[in-house]
Parts: C-alpha cells; structure tokens; sequence
C-alpha cells in the first residue's frame, strides 16, 4: 500500500469509529454498566439467582460491545502514531507492520460491524435449529448429518454451545429429525440466515454404480425466547401434550421411563419434541420454549408474507427454491443463491466456515 492510500484508509477508520460511537451510544452504556455493578456489588445479590443471572448476562453484553470499541479505538490512536512515524523516518520495517496493523484493523472493524447490524428484537437470543432431510432416503438423510457437523463445527468455533434436544437417527446412516439449541450471544441473529433449503451434488457413498446424486435438507432457525415474552400467548386448551420413551443416538439418551415429550399446538398443527433430559418436566419446559420460538417465526413469516403481498413480491415455496447448493462432483463449489457469493473450498465451508456467508446475507438485508 503507498502511503496516501494508507492515510485514505486511515480517515475512513476514523469515520467507521465516529458511525460506531453513534450506533453504540456508547455513554449511556456506560452509565448502565457502572448502575449494574453497583447491583452486583450489593449485599443479597444472590437470594434471587436468576434475576442474578439476568444482571450479570446484561452487563456482561453491554461491556462486550463497549469494550470492543474502546480497543478499536485504542488500535486505530496507535496506527496514527505509526503513520506519523513512517512518514518522517521513511522505515521500510515499520512500514511493513504498519500496513498490516491497517488490513488486521479493517478486518476487525468489518466483524464489529456485523456485530452492530444484529438488532432485531430477538437477534442476541439463543438460537433453536432443526434439520429435516427431504425426500430421497439414506441419501438425504446422510446430507441432514452433514449439515449437523457444520452448525455444530460453527458453532464451537465461535464460543456457542450446542444441547441436542431431540435426535431421530435415520434408518442406515445420517438423521431423519435433530433439534439443536445453540446458546449464545447473538446465536439467532446470525444463524437466521441459513433458514431455508440446502442442496447437495455428489456422487453418492451408497450407490454402488457411482451415479451423481442431488439431495436436499431443510433447516429451521428459531429464537429461544424468554418465559416471561409476551408476544406469543398460548392456551393449554390448544395444546396436545403426548410422553414417551427417550431413544438417543448411541443409546446416550436411553431412558426407562416415558420422559421425553412431543406437544402439538393444535390451531397451527405445530409440533415440537424434545428428550434432552432426563426430566419429563425439564423437558417439557424446553418444548414450550421450542413452540414459543416456532409461534413467533410463523408469525414473523405471516408478516414477511403481507409486506411482499403489498410490494408485489412473489416468492417461491418448496424444495426448487433451495437458499444455497453445495457441489462436490463434478467441480467443487458453494454457492448462496441469495447473495452470488461463492467458494470453491467446499471442505472449509462442510468444517464450519461458514462466516463470509452468513456476512454478505446480514449486509444484503440492509435497506
């Protein structure tokens, strides 16, 4: 980089910053933190240890964003320092550190950014996945596997925690059903956009003739919601509430009583199942959740609906209008058919890498 497209760059950090500043508004944050530690620090904080949890969850959010922008902020005052340095001394090496210090700081800027477009009223809720394989068997159900390793591969890359709530292993190989709640910070605003279809090419492990093969898998994406959200009402009279017998994969979740549930919401014919726990009752606790979080997204997708019906917008449903294909055979690609974004190392994006998609899906949603 020459020096005036460093000083450019420079200048559009110290933009970037101001944008951040405002964004933050980062002086009020302050002022709840310091109110939150006083809390903590209060004799008794502790009697009530989940509206505990809930002071120390906020204060721990609102210090990740401050504290992240005060360490841009710190970074970028250094690269001015280095900037005036090399330019009266003319040093080749300090040249060198400060072009990279520049490039390093741009990335960390952009995932910043991201960071900041996350703000939708349930975006830093934890996020509930469910994989459903279509139609094609083992096949598909293998795909369904597949995907699972992904998310789970993405997720403990990025610090989340992932609970199977309900597994149904597939006949042969793979999944027919797995529901995973992903815990952490921001963990639905991101996994919202890998809601959709997802189709596979390849040859296929199970044929022995070696023929090319097209699977597809669906993927849910759920906000784990709160118990005391109000939006999302629901009558036990809607409710059909069946207990049976936990079967994990591998036996791990093998039970001898009926403590896993399945409870339908009758109005939507909306079903949610889970047998994580040992605890028919701390199963049925995080179905409710799942069928909250399930009701919420019709809702939203009833929304979405009407805003296109008023735009003129039509939009296809069903496995043709697949969100992105995976290709192993017989070239190597991804693609995002929402974006155009691509890459040809398919064996990243299957190990976890699933980062630049999900950035140019948030940044497409911009207005």
């Amino acid at each position: 980089m020459e020096m005036s497209d460093i000083k450019n760059e420079l200048q559009n950090m110290a933009k970037r910053l101001a944008d951040f500043r405002g964004s933050l508004d980062l002086e009020n944050k302050e002022t709840r933190i310091a109110e939150l530690e006083e809390l903590m620090a209060e004799p008794g904080f502790w009697d009530n240890q989940t509206e505990a949890q809930k002071v120390i969850d906020e204060s721990n959010r609102l210090k990740e964003g401050t504290e992240t922008y005060r360490k841009l902020e710190s970074q970028y005052e250094d690269l001015e320092v280095s900037y005036e340095l090399v330019k009266e001394e003319g040093d080749e090496e300090l040249g060198a550190d400060l072009e990279s210090g520049v490039k390093k700081l741009v990335e960390e800027m952009n995932k910043f950014e991201l960071q900041l477009l996350l703000n939708g009223p349930y975006d830093k809720n934890n996020a509930i996945l469910e994989l459903h394989p279509g139609a094609g068997g083992t096949e598909s159900q293998d795909w369904a596997s597949m995907l699972l390793r992904m998310y789970t591969r993405w997720s403990e890359a990025r610090g989340f925690k992932v609970d199977t709530m309900d597994y149904l292993p597939g006949d042969e190989a793979g999944v027919k059903s797995v529901t995973l709640l992903i815990k952490g910070h921001n963990a639905y605003g991101y996994l919202k956009a890998e809601k959709g279809v997802h189709r596979l090419v390849r040859i296929s492990p199970f044929d022995s003739s070696g023929r090319r093969h097209t699977s597809f898998a669906s993927c849910e994406v759920m906000p784990e919601l709160d118990d005391n959200v109000s939006e999302i009402e629901i009558s036990p009279d809607e409710l059909k509430i069946d207990t049976y017998r936990s079967s994990g994969a591998g036996g791990q979740h093998v039970n001898t009583t009926d403590s896993a549930v399945r409870i339908t919401h009758v109005p939507t014919n909306t079903v949610v199942t889970c047998q994580s726990e040992r605890s028919q009752i701390k199963n049925r606790d995080h179905a409710m959740k799942m069928l909250k979080g399930k009701l919420l997204q019709l809702r939203l997708e009833q929304q979405q609906k009407e805003l296109d019906d008023i735009r003129g917008e039509q939009s296809d449903i069903g496995w043709g209008s697949q969100i992105r294909s995976y290709v192993f055979h017989p070239y190597n690609m991804v693609k995002d058919h929402r974006t155009n974004h691509e890459t040809g190392n398919t064996q990243a994006v299957m190990d976890g890498e699933l980062g630049p998609f999900i950035d140019s899906y948030l940044r497409s949603k911009i207005d």
